[in-house]
């Protein structure tokens, strides 16, 4: 890890008071949260329009921005892709996310998630010459994306625009880095190629690294019973060459506290502890079904408004915990407030924009088969 590589605190999946409501964040406890990770000497908070439904950089501006002074934090925020439809809108949500967070300028400004669909969408919309104008202005002082997609579609944004960036935002991990569909290892190797610093997203892939079963957990334990199992996640990725941001979605303080001490005094991973981890993603890869990263990009484009990654996560949780509670929890959940899996109506919308490349509409026929009552 070089000298000045950043672990971030990824503001997507902060605290709630009420876990089925993204807006009801837990200010204090956020607060107490990004007390303690200042304190520790980090500073880089990562945001965008769209996280806890816009509440996101408000709580932002409360826990930081009102009580820090402005040289003392960085913000990195992103333009919301899939709402732009003409030029003038870049502006528009350029300065309202400025109104929301009470700054005059952002440290990191991302075109949010680039993938097939919302790089047409962002060509469009004159995205890429908005966002090298705001550079040269002096209202970003670096400008980069979030990227989503295969490889070869990362190629070719940045063989065209690879000249106006410094950075790109990748979903890298342990589990990911050889998956022969995501191919988080190849587009590493492109973002190298291009000389451009890299961002990491989802470390953890959204929990899945964490919330592991017993066996997997004595595994980890025995091969060091001193250390986290979300260090182990988190040092895979601070320790590759270039990457200079790791961000970490942390919902609960004692997160904070682990991850802290994973940074300070960091040490990249050994060939032992990258063999061991190789050999654990492949438990893993066989006791989880379903590869969600639970970001809800799917649920906002669902026409029947399916809580698919909820769904996913019970099944997920099933699988390694047979027996549970859990179908009674789905059960409840798609009798009272949402749609039930079996209601999915194969539209494939939801497809295309799934960050894992997962075919939704088929694993939610698996869902619905093991948790929906049958119809009489």
């Amino acid at each position: 890890m070089s000298e000045d590589t950043i672990f971030g605190f990824g503001c997507m999946r902060l605290p709630q008071t009420d876990e089925k409501n993204p807006e009801s964040i837990n200010q204090e406890e956020f607060n107490k949260m990004v007390d303690y990770y200042m304190e520790n000497g980090f500073n880089y908070f990562d945001t965008s329009y769209a996280y806890h439904n816009g509440k996101s950089e408000i709580a932002i501006k409360k826990a930081v921005i009102d009580r820090y002074p402005r040289e003392s934090y960085k913000i990195a925020d992103k333009l919301p892709t899939w709402l732009l439809q003409k030029t003038e809108d870049n502006e528009k949500y350029f300065n309202e996310m400025l109104e929301r967070l009470n700054i005059k300028y952002f440290d990191n400004l991302f075109i949010h998630n680039i993938n097939k669909s919302w790089l047409k969408q962002a060509k469009k919309a004159n995205t890429f010459d908005f966002v090298k104008k705001i550079k040269e202005e002096g209202k970003a002082k670096q400008i980069g994306f979030s990227f989503h997609d295969l490889p070869e579609l990362l190629e070719e944004t940045l063989k065209e625009y690879s000249e106006i960036f410094d950075f790109v935002q990748l979903e890298i991990n342990y589990f990911d880095w050889e998956d022969p569909i995501l191919q988080a290892k190849k587009c590493y190797e492109i973002v190298s190629k291009y000389n451009l610093d890299i961002y990491v997203m989802e470390p953890l892939k959204g929990g899945t690294l964490v919330n592991i079963n017993e066996e997997i957990k004595k595994d980890f334990k025995k091969f060091n019973p001193n250390a986290s199992i979300a260090s182990f996640a988190l040092r895979f990725c601070a320790s590759l060459k270039n990457v200079k941001v790791v961000l970490s979605g942390m919902n609960k303080y004692e997160d904070v506290v682990d991850n802290c001490k994973t940074f300070t005094n960091f040490k990249p991973l050994n060939k032992e502890e990258l063999k061991f981890l190789e050999k654990e993603a492949e438990k893993l890869r066989k006791a989880i079904p379903i590869h969600c990263s639970y970001c809800n990009y799917c649920i906002e484009h669902c026409p029947v408004k399916i809580p698919i990654p909820e769904y996913f996560n019970f099944y997920n949780n099933n699988a390694q915990t047979p027996g549970s509670h859990l179908p009674s929890f789905y059960y409840g959940i798609a009798s009272a407030e949402s749609a039930p899996a079996k209601d999915c109506i194969e539209c494939g919308t939801c497809v295309d924009y799934c960050t894992q490349k997962i075919n939704i509409p088929e694993e939610l026929k698996k869902v619905s088969k093991l948790f929906d009552t049958p119809e009489e």
